[in-house]
């Protein structure tokens, strides 16, 4: 297996030498490259052909950067399975944009389309990997929201795709992007906190009760047949398309570590600067209305600990609004000298003691715990894929490494549906367990299974 490490420093070394605007230097800087990566390559005047695919409570995090005039993008097509929500997205993208999209059902219409240069895939999340491959395949860039894979397989082929196709990829962990964050975890690499130890990652929200699953006629205007896509076929149940996928069953959600945990995760392993664990451990119940149709825990402490002794924990609390840690969700990095606590609108920076040394507020506005949230840091995160596109700029998420901070979450959610911890192999990311190693993949639907 190829190490991710040596591949994201090439990967990043190598557009670090084509970071220049101009396209006359930009020429110059690539005449040493492959013309399979030179052909990669959109001119930093050249427009972007953008296709949106997903148009559920993501879309409004995408109005600013494809509107921006600066950004020079064509938003080509809105597509979605649901006719009601390609309408709404025209809608809503009509009082940012003086065009009007094409509004497609299939995404594989719009990966035929060679005028396509770049795909944003917002679909559910067992739709991320698969939907993302075929983008590349067809020779899309991709921009995937989190999580970027519905299992520790499909972030193998994932990374695989983007290596084998050259295009460029980002993960939407969007804080990645944020210069405040960007700014602490350079100091914390720099010891501001001495050595770092631990990292507590946590998302608490208050959501409520959740319909039990019914048996009811596909609603007006949905695609059931393509919604599904790479998930076994089954009869439609009432309020599935509509959010709720995430929680019924494994066979469309990645639960609230897929939801949301990707994102403290990401920060804490970076905090950190560890890749993939050596121990997995979790406790996970669902403990808030019991009887309710969410099939999968709503609450969970899980702890990871690393070949350098060093541990991340992630304290999910779906559905108990008790603020454990003063904010919605965050991450908190203990170091030998002092402790930071970081969230999307600022950092706090504590000594030894626990005095405040700095209270940084960012002047980032970021969606929290609230669905759909958006903003500049997401602005920013689509703009910085832009750019690389371009070739003016680096990645800050590429996916081979977002990839790993993606294991975490599916570490978690085979711990507790295996009801045990197991040891990982910290090269490769493989389970020393049997059977957390049956889950290392899903069932597809025959057809519908990821090729690269």
């Amino acid at each position: 297996m190829t190490n991710r490490r040596d591949f994201i420093k090439k990967v990043t070394a190598g557009t670090a030498g084509i970071a220049l605007g101009s396209s006359s230097i930009l020429k110059a800087s690539t005449a040493g490259m492959s013309a399979k990566s030179y052909g990669r390559i959109i001119g930093s005047n050249d427009k972007i052909n953008v296709a949106i695919i997903g148009l559920g409570r993501r879309l409004g995090a995408f109005y600013e950067p494809v509107a921006q005039k600066q950004n020079n993008v064509h938003l080509s097509y809105l597509c979605d399975v649901m006719k009601s929500q390609r309408e709404k997205a025209a809608a809503n993208f009509a009082k940012h944009i003086d065009y009007k999209p094409k509004l497609e059902n299939d995404l594989r219409k719009i990966l035929d389309d060679k005028q396509v240069d770049a795909v944003i895939n917002a679909t559910p999340d067992h739709w991320h990997a698969p939907g993302s491959i075929m983008a590349l395949k067809a020779g899309k860039h991709v921009y995937v929201e989190k999580p970027c894979s519905h299992n520790m397989e499909e972030s193998d082929l994932l990374v695989e795709a983007q290596k084998k196709y050259d295009r460029v990829v980002q993960m939407g962990n969007q804080q990645r992007s944020s210069d405040h964050t960007i700014e602490i975890i350079k100091e914390i690499h720099n010891g501001v906190i001495g050595t770092p130890y631990k990292a507590v990652a946590f998302y608490t929200n208050q959501r409520g009760e959740v319909p039990l699953q019914k048996k009811a006629p596909v609603p007006n205007g949905l695609d059931w047949n393509l919604f599904q896509g790479p998930a076994p076929r089954r009869q439609y149940t009432s309020e599935t398309w509509d959010y709720n996928w995430h929680w019924y069953g494994w066979d469309y959600g990645t639960a609230e570590t897929g939801n949301n945990a990707t994102h403290e995760f990401d920060i804490a392993r970076w905090a950190l600067q560890v890749d993939y664990p050596i121990r997995a451990d979790v406790q996970a119940e669902k403990r808030h209305f019991v009887n309710d149709g969410w099939e999968m825990y709503d609450t969970m402490f899980a702890t990871f600990k690393f070949a350098n002794n060093t541990v991340i924990n992630w304290d999910g609390k779906s559905r108990n609004g008790y603020d454990t840690y003063g904010g919605g969700r965050g991450t908190i990095i203990y170091g030998s000298e002092g402790t930071v606590f970081v969230d999307r609108g600022k950092y706090i920076l504590y000594d030894r003691s626990g005095k405040v040394v700095k209270d940084s507020k960012s002047a980032a506005q970021e969606g929290g715990t609230a669905l759909g949230g958006g903003g500049d840091m997401t602005t920013g995160h689509v703009v910085n894929w832009f750019d690389t596109i371009r070739g003016k700029d680096t990645l800050t998420s590429h996916i081979a490494e977002g990839v790993i901070s993606q294991a975490m979450v599916h570490y978690s959610n085979i711990a507790s549906r295996i009801n045990k911890g197991f040891d990982i192999d910290d090269k490769t990311g493989r389970m020393f367990d049997r059977d957390a190693m049956a889950l290392w993949s899903r069932e597809y639907e025959p057809g519908w299974e990821p090729i690269l």
